[in-house]
């Protein structure tokens, strides 16, 4: 059975990787079936490796700590845990076919930074209800819009047997991760002779019609995310905002807003996307790296490559319960306090579709099986050379339950060797939280504006 089901999912990518993006959609019913058998319910393969160093997928992690509360920052489940081995550079080589080529270049490039390997725990799932959707998703859910835009699905992973990289980077774009939740951040930035500064304050609210439990696909008409980012340091930028309303398809496409305090006025922002650099991050990265993938990505054509085993951040609470001065250090985050280790994943390969422009001409997006959630990405430069290393580190998150990736990403320029931590709620008061729902004119340009003017 767990032969099968690996020659089973790895077949599908390799045989359909080079089909057009709306050639396969929704899968049979004699395939959706392995949903219930050989899969876990959002499309990952139940069984563990041959190894035993994959573990079987045994349900979502919903074990809420005693007095936890809501916001607060939540513990590290497996802090007793010791790592079963350490890949630095100089034992590298021996990993390095289960390392993206962005990890490999920093191990190679800084003889301190090392990757503490962990025990693997699967422990990514979701509610029952959402499994119940991502069974009818299976066989009624399809791509549009040459790929970029998907119809048919609601409340769950759209494509659980992806088949094109399109279908499975819609399965990043929807994955589970909640249905309303508000979180303080902060942007940390540091230059590449080590220097790190605070960029960005803010608060981040995230509402997810696709996620009402109580709605339906007939219901859904609108964006299926809405995401609102008010500043509130350094002073200079206090009261700046970004809202975004992302659709599913060319019938409610993507709208965007800015507030700039100099300005006084929202106005649309259309260049807050693909590879314009990111104001949030002081520059350092691109709007299209912001939660590892904002906004359109039509620049570039998606190949499914296939599934692998590879070493990844996981289960990270550890580092985001850490104090910055302890986290951020001068050339990357403390190898101490981030948590690596083995899961399977998904490779799609990005490259700039012809006749359009990026100046980052190809990524490799890797995308855990349990969640669908893209944790690394390795960005190319014009002349193929490894530029840019794109991370988040999950957080797990029992009370929802979910593994988060949406919180405490960043990217490492491993070619000038300035990096950044994004979203990171590290000493603040409210770790990524569960709200009630909001009315859709919080999220509203008017809204945005009060909230700027304050």
């Amino acid at each position: 059975m767990k032969a099968y089901a690996t020659t089973l999912s790895t077949a599908i990518a390799l045989a359909c990787a080079t089909l057009a993006p709306h050639a396969m959609a929704a899968v049979s019913p004699e395939e959706a079936a392995a949903l219930k058998s050989t899969l876990t319910p959002l499309g990952a393969e139940k069984a563990g490796n041959k190894e035993g160093t994959i573990p079987a997928w045994e349900g979502v992690y919903s074990k809420v700590p005693a007095g936890y509360k809501e916001g607060d920052a939540r513990p590290d489940p497996f802090a007793a845990e010791k790592p079963l081995f350490a890949i630095t550079g100089k034992n590298v080589d021996q990993y390095a076919a289960k390392l993206s080529a962005g990890t490999v270049a920093m191990l190679k490039k800084y003889p301190n930074y090392r990757l503490d390997i962990y025990p693997t725990h699967r422990t990514g799932g979701a509610p029952n209800w959402v499994y119940d959707n991502t069974f009818k998703n299976a066989t009624r859910a399809k791509t549009v819009d040459g790929g970029y835009g998907v119809d048919g699905a609601f409340g769950g992973t759209p494509f659980p047997i992806p088949k094109t990289g399109y279908e499975a980077v819609w399965n990043h774009r929807l994955a589970w991760t909640g249905e309303t939740a508000i979180y303080a951040t902060r942007t940390w930035i540091v230059t590449p002779d080590g220097k790190r500064s605070l960029a960005n304050e803010a608060e981040q609210t995230i509402m997810r019609p696709y996620y009402f439990k109580d709605g339906s696909l007939e219901k859904m008409d609108g964006p299926y995310q809405y995401g609102r980012l008010i500043t509130r340091a350094p002073a200079s930028k206090a009261g700046e905002g970004i809202l975004a309303h992302d659709g599913l398809n060319e019938k409610s496409p993507r709208a965007l807003w800015q507030y700039l305090v100099g300005q006084r006025r929202v106005r649309r922002a259309p260049s807050v996307a693909y590879d314009t650099p990111d104001s949030v991050t002081s520059g350092i990265g691109f709007f299209d790296e912001a939660f590892m993938m904002f906004g359109p990505i039509d620049h570039h054509e998606l190949k499914l490559v296939g599934k692998k085993e590879m070493y990844i951040p996981y289960n990270n609470n550890r580092a985001a319960g850490a104090k910055i001065a302890d986290l951020v250090g001068p050339q990357f985050l403390n190898p101490d306090l981030v948590r690596w280790e083995l899961h399977r994943v998904w490779e799609v390969e990005a490259t700039v579709a012809p006749g359009k422009r990026h100046v980052v001409a190809k990524r490799r997006y890797y995308l855990d099986e349990d969640t669908w959630q893209a944790i690394l990405a390795d960005g190319y430069d014009a002349q193929g050379q490894i530029w840019r290393s794109n991370y988040t580190l999950t957080l797990l998150a029992p009370d929802f339950p979910a593994v988060i990736g949406s919180v405490m990403w960043g990217t490492y320029n491993v070619q000038t060797g300035a990096y950044l931590l994004n979203a990171a709620s590290n000493e603040l008061p409210t770790q990524y939280k569960a709200i009630p729902r909001l009315p859709v004119s919080y999220f509203g340009p008017e809204e945005l504006a009060n909230q700027g003017s304050r």
